[in-house]
């Protein structure tokens, strides 16, 4: 058959991918220019688990917003159509079935478009953030023609699969022999068929030749050239040679983008971690991502060992156990450098906003295992615009620095003491109550209010409010979200009647001071 008859054998047969109704109705409508953020929203709301799903990504690392997000409508406006776009599409085609082809891997085919997703976005960051979600969905979506050939011609695409993997054919070369098409043309042509935007369809056709695209729209061209090189990078984790394709990557990068070197690396560096972070944000359960200079160091072993003798290979491998010692102890301690610089809020060195939620998560868990209590207190600066608007940012700085090193002084070895944002601090309190947070809010309360706090050649007294709620999750049903809203609930009242004072969260409309 020749492609055309392969599209029309692929779009009357009934292999294909189906769209999800809200999927298939949002794209519709964002097509549209006088689509608003309520109309999108309407939408998404309307399928209760799909909205569930996005509401978790998008109050998760993935997108580190400071503030939670209740709402569709909430997360529309703060993310724009292309997000939420790309999220319900991700959640679309991120199901890894195997509807009766027990030739093709799903689970390795979607744990790979997931990779080149996520790259691709990281990618597109670099050069246009505001592309970064339209960049994801094409990244994800780029070998959708593979997935839809596979499941319409299953026993072709079986022999595709061997000359790919035994023989090192080209993917595209073998489709056409095999099949008579190949998965760019499909998926693209598919894509169209479901009525995809331009910025989505030109990119799966020409994922696999950027230069072949001929149009004038240079933001469609940059999503071409994004998409191809996640697709190069993928292939590192399947080569025998990635030494020699990272180097093309690389050139290909800067030519491309214009990427610095000192970019290049920090990408490098952390898209494996990225991948991995998706995939549990996703609830997409993948193998954990070798980074990139672990593959080239399996690759240099294994070209090492191949050309020593036995002797050679015998003191060899003396060598390289005491330099892997010694770089296992080096990684050791880069990764706990790296990990508190993702934790710790850069100014005040007290844990950031995402260290906080997945900390309180964990705690939650972990009290409702061993029937404990567990507090929450919130703080919050008083009069804190005030102090910035007299002194200036710096001043205010510095007092923030200060507030944090009064407050982390007073609390024990296992409290966790974060910066929830702004001039607001979250504690997280294990095997506490309700009173044992309130008296330790009072102590801090106390400690804050006596503290001399000095910047540049003046000083200032301060006062903070906090608001407390705590609960024993193994008898009460309340959710992490339930817990922050009651203990800010709580802060608000607090401050409401005067500020500088604690106020312990009980029940409905009920609320204890001290």
């Amino acid at each position: 058959m020749n492609k055309d008859a392969v599209l029309d054998a692929v779009l009357r047969g009934g292999s294909l991918p189906t769209l999800s109704p809200v999927a298939s109705r949002l794209i519709s409508i964002t097509a549209r220019e006088d689509t608003t953020i309520s109309d999108i929203a309407e939408l998404v709301s309307k399928d209760i688990s799909l909205s569930a799903k996005i509401l978790k990504v998008v109050n998760s690392a993935f997108y580190s917003f400071p503030q939670s997000i209740v709402t569709i409508h909430q997360a529309a406006s703060i993310l724009g159509t292309n997000a939420v776009r790309s999220l319900v599409l991700s959640f679309s085609f991120l199901q890894p079935t195997r509807n009766g082809n027990q030739g093709f891997d799903y689970l390795s085919f979607w744990s790979r478009s997931l990779a080149e997703a996520v790259a691709a976005r990281m990618l597109m960051a670099a050069v246009d953030r505001d592309a970064a979600e339209e960049a994801f969905v094409a990244g994800l979506l780029q070998n959708l023609g593979v997935l839809i050939l596979a499941r319409a011609f299953p026993e072709e695409y079986r022999q595709v699969e061997q000359a790919v993997n035994e023989q090192e054919r080209d993917r595209r070369e073998a489709e056409v022999e095999l099949i008579g098409a190949d998965h760019a043309f499909i998926g693209s042509e598919v894509a169209r068929n479901w009525g995809f935007p331009a910025a989505l369809v030109t990119p799966l056709r020409y994922h696999s030749d950027p230069a072949d695209y001929s149009g004038s729209d240079e933001t469609i061209r940059r999503l071409c050239q994004i998409v191809y090189l996640a697709g190069l990078l993928s292939k590192v984790y399947r080569t025998k040679n990635p030494e020699a394709l990272v180097a093309d990557f690389k050139d290909q990068a800067r030519q491309m983008l214009g990427l610095e070197e000192s970019c290049l690396k920090d990408f490098l560096e952390t898209v494996h971690a990225e991948v991995n972070q998706a995939a549990e944000f996703f609830d997409f359960k993948i193998s954990e991502q070798k980074s990139i200079f672990e593959i080239l160091q399996i690759a240099n072993a294994e070209l090492s060992v191949l050309n020593l003798s036995y002797e050679e290979m015998n003191r060899a491998l003396v060598e390289k156990t005491v330099q892997l010692e010694l770089l296992t102890a080096e990684l050791e301690k880069k990764n706990q450098q790296l990990e508190l610089l993702a934790n710790v809020d850069g100014l005040t060195q007290a844990y950031n906003h995402r260290y906080f939620q997945n900390f309180l998560d964990q705690e939650i868990k972990r009290s409702q295992r061993h029937s404990r209590q567990l507090a929450l207190v919130l703080a919050d600066i008083d009069h804190f615009k005030q102090l910035n608007d007299s002194f200036g940012h710096q001043a205010g700085d510095e007092v923030l620095r200060q507030f944090c090193e009064v407050c982390r002084g007073e609390l024990r070895e296992y409290d966790l003491f974060a910066r929830y944002g702004g001039e607001e601090f979250a504690l997280v309190l294990p095997e506490s109550g309700a009173e044992e947070g309130a008296a330790v809010a009072e102590k801090l309360r106390l400690a804050i209010a006596r503290h001399n706090f000095e910047h540049d050649y003046h000083s200032s007294h301060i006062t903070a409010s906090f608001g407390v709620f705590a609960m024993a999750p193994a008898e009460e049903p309340y959710s992490k979200d339930d817990m922050i809203s009651y203990a800010d609930q709580a802060l608000f009242q607090a401050k409401k009647k005067g500020r500088n004072q604690v106020v312990v969260y009980s029940g409905k409309k009920k609320w204890f001071g001290r």
